[in-house]
């Protein structure tokens, strides 16, 4: 009886009455409300958009389990931002998650009352959501725009500074009586923070016959580098329109729209809705270290890799510093093959993250070298291995030398020494953003000799590291007195313009990324590039080069990385937009959802950074890919989708990159599962060595196939919801590649874009023969096939 009230409750709760008296104007005026959480990578997205109704905001969501998420504007404004507060409820300002339980269906209420206050509820669908306005006006429906066809717009992508771009639009019935290009400059800082459009230029488009109806066309020169927006204003008799990008969703970018073909809606009032294709406009002499193509990154978290010298290991109450973990002891796992300890899971850790340790370490990398080449591997990238308490390093608290648990500097140079000798390069990877708490710089609890900026918890304004920091003098809680990343107050955020850390970090000649460097480095990861500055990373830029010319400079960005491939701050990223693109086909989703992600980097992106991009699968911050595919349900058919997305990684532009273990069946979720130690057989662990085995052979495929590393790619030749087939062009040499994510063969038949008699499979051998220019083509059920010129 109970459960029934309480349903009618929440049914009359949370459905809206268009007709009752307390129907109130929306209390944010035109703002649109997001759900923003870890559904959706915590961007704005059009189908989680709360419509206002009578006296609350309202929004339809399907959903299952504990959700995290904050309701938000597109611009994070922190007045239209509902985090939440202590008790988990919805207030301006607060930092927290909201947190709630879903079971599929379900209609979210926010009520603000006058004095700002809001509540959250969450029942069964019952809301019926206002269906926008169709559109009716032919001349607008049918007038066309592709950025991907010669047709509408030539030359095709990214275009070095000084190109004239030609842009044209065309309908086939009457109606389209004019026409403007309008060309804007995009401006993006931080974490995409801060994202608005400048305008640069209203081009009048010149009308000419187009079939039965009216085409218009205009040009542009792009004279100075910089990412750059633009659509079209479009005119009819019945008014206005906007023929714009698209609304596809790009994994971790807050613009929506993977470019190609054209969509067109009413022009809105505000033109900051409007979506923008992206030119990308580079330095015309921006190069690309031409190894960076051949690439296959082995990516090692050294802590969890391998134990090649216990002397060194963490041990609690051994009185090194590696030994302690800030004010404590660190703890030590007594097994190799143990599960990562995670606070209040019951697993008899104490309270702290990142404080429990195996032993991996320098030597134990330097001893499997030779396993790291069987894989496939010609570099060798590596999270943090200076000194720092933690056991990921990204706290650091010394740049210039190896952590004791990991080696001596003199390690790291052998470690170099020896990758050469196999072929094998070496990326280390810092942050120069923040660094730890507990490190001579900050020196919080007083483990290092006093200079610290601050001494014991103490502000220590004679510190020469003083200024390298922001503090907070009025707070009383040590915790708040000063600036740590994203509220973290273990890590101190460095202040990026101060003249003394720049000259620390790259401007002096023993600098910290000169000194690796010298040191064997063959270049440089960045850690959360995004919260650096970019005149920093063009400083840094240029001392890599002038230090290495072929040095490698790696971002960590998780979204559309245009900005920071103009040829002024890096050349590749951790492509994160294809780990969930390739992650969410291979598990099954649609093929079509994947190859928008992909095109838009492959338009947006310079082709000599496209090639050099860090094809992600599984990463240190990301559950790993067989957990994406369902380990905990069936281990079988999960490592068989990972055979898949390793399948299209090795066949795909860029530089495909194995998280270590995943080759052997190593699986994981979140941190600090994904960090588990690899399976040694020697400590007890249980490679799979028949995934193994075939990781192997996908890598010799790429090694032996110069079109899969150097071949131009072009617009995918067939997309549906299992198969795709690209094409790849390498001098005289074409390769088609197709994978399928369904669990049966499928048959697809597919144009060429070249002259061929028979292809011949390149895993098999097989001829397959080609009629009147095209090729059926059967691709087995989970994998692909690559087919290649003779």
């Amino acid at each position: 009886m109970f459960k029934t009230i309480a349903l009618l409750a929440a049914l009359v709760t949370l459905a809206p009455s268009a007709h009752s008296a307390s129907c109130k104007p929306a209390p944010l005026g035109d703002a649109t409300l997001y759900l923003r959480g870890g559904l959706n990578n915590w961007s704005a997205q059009d189908e989680q958009a709360f419509q206002y109704r009578c006296n609350a905001y309202y929004l339809n969501l399907a959903a299952k389990g504990t959700q995290e998420f904050k309701l938000a504007d597109e611009d994070w404004t922190a007045s239209l931002t509902f985090g939440g507060d202590a008790k988990g409820n919805p207030a301006r300002g607060a930092t927290g998650n909201l947190k709630r339980e879903f079971k599929g269906q379900h209609t979210l209420r926010l009520a603000i009352a006058a004095d700002g206050s809001a509540t959250l509820a969450v029942g069964p669908k019952t809301f019926k959501p206002t269906p926008p306005k169709p559109l009716s006006d032919k001349a607008a429906l049918t007038t066309r725009f592709n950025s991907r066809s010669t047709e509408f717009k030539a030359p095709f992508g990214a275009q070095p500074a000084g190109s004239e771009v030609r842009f044209s639009i065309g309908n086939d019935v009457p109606g389209l009586k004019q026409a403007t290009l309008v060309i804007e400059r995009r401006q993006m800082t931080g974490n995409q923070e801060q994202l608005a459009y400048e305008p640069v230029a209203r081009v009048a488009m010149t009308p000419e016959p187009h079939g039965l109806g009216t085409g218009f066309t205009a040009r542009h020169r792009f004279d100075a580098t910089g990412i750059y927006g633009y659509w079209f204003e479009i005119e009819t008799d019945q008014g206005k329109y906007a023929l714009q990008n698209n609304k596809d969703p790009i994994y971790w970018t807050r613009e929506k729209g993977s470019m190609g073909p054209s969509t067109v809606e009413r022009l809105p009032s505000n033109v900051n809705r409007v979506r923008r294709y992206r030119q990308t406009i580079h330095a015309p002499g921006f190069e690309v270290p031409t190894w960076a193509q051949d690439v296959v990154y082995y990516y090692v978290f050294p802590e969890r890799f391998r134990n090649g010298d216990k002397a060194n290991d963490p041990r609690p109450g051994g009185g090194r510093p590696q030994d302690r973990y800030q004010d404590r002891d660190v703890e030590r796992h007594a097994q190799w093959n143990e599960k990562p300890f995670k606070p209040d899971t019951g697993d008899g850790s104490d309270a702290l993250y990142n404080n429990d340790f195996f032993g991996g370490d320098l030597a134990g990398i330097i001893d499997k070298l030779d396993y790291i080449k069987s894989v496939g591997a010609n570099a060798l990238y590596l999270t943090p291995v200076f000194r720092a308490p933690s056991n990921h390093k990204y706290d650091a608290a010394d740049y210039k030398n190896i952590d004791p648990a990991f080696g001596t500097n003199e390690d790291f140079t052998r470690l170099c020494a020896e990758a050469a000798k196999r072929g094998i390069r070496v990326i280390p990877d810092t942050s120069l953003n923040h660094v730890g708490a507990d490190s001579p710089y900050f020196n919080r609890y007083g483990n290092f000799p006093a200079g610290g900026a601050f001494d014991n918890g103490r502000p220590n304004p004679a510190s020469p590291y003083y200024g390298w920091f922001k503090f907070k003098p009025g707070e009383k809680d040590p915790n708040k007195q000063y600036q740590g990343w994203v509220g973290v107050s273990d890590l101190p955020e460095i202040d990026k313009n101060n003249a003394s850390f720049r000259a620390y970090a790259y401007r002096d000649k023993d600098s910290v990324t000169n000194l690796w460097l010298e040191r064997g480095a063959a270049g440089w990861r960045m850690d959360v590039a995004p919260w650096v500055p970019d005149d920093f990373w063009r400083e840094w830029r240029t001392a890599v080069k002038t230090k290495k010319p072929d040095a490698l400079t790696v971002a960590e960005t998780w979204f559309d990385s245009s900005k920071y491939f103009l040829g002024d701050m890096f050349d590749s990223t951790m492509n994160y937009i294809f780990r969930n693109a390739v992650l969410d086909y291979a598990a099954g989703k649609s093929g079509k959802l994947m190859a928008a992600n992909l095109e838009l980097m492959r338009e947006a992106y310079p082709p000599q950074a496209f090639s050099a991009l860090m094809n992600l699968l599984s990463t240190h911050d990301q559950p790993r890919a067989l957990h994406h595919f369902g380990e905990d349900r069936n281990l079988t058919e999960a490592k068989q989708r990972l055979r898949l997305a390793t399948f299209f990684q090795m066949t795909y532009p860029g530089s495909p990159t194995i998280y270590y273990g995943d080759e052997v069946g190593l699986g994981g979720g979140d941190d600090p599962y994904n960090r588990a130690p690899y399976p040694w057989a020697d400590e007890g662990g249980q490679p799979d060595e028949a995934l193994l085995a075939d990781f192997k052979r996908l890598t010799q495929l790429r090694h032996d196939l110069p079109v899969l590393r150097h071949g131009r790619l072009s617009e995918p030749l067939h997309v549906d919801e299992n198969v795709v087939v690209l094409a790849r062009q390498d001098g005289k040499t074409w390769a088609l590649t197709a994978t399928n994510n369904s669990t049966s063969a499928k048959t697809v038949k597919v144009p060429l874009p070249f002259r061929a008699d028979q292809l011949r499979d390149a895993l098999s051998g097989d001829a397959v023969s080609v009629k009147d220019g095209w090729i059926q083509l059967t691709v087995p059920p989970l994998f692909g096939r690559v087919l290649i010129t003779p």
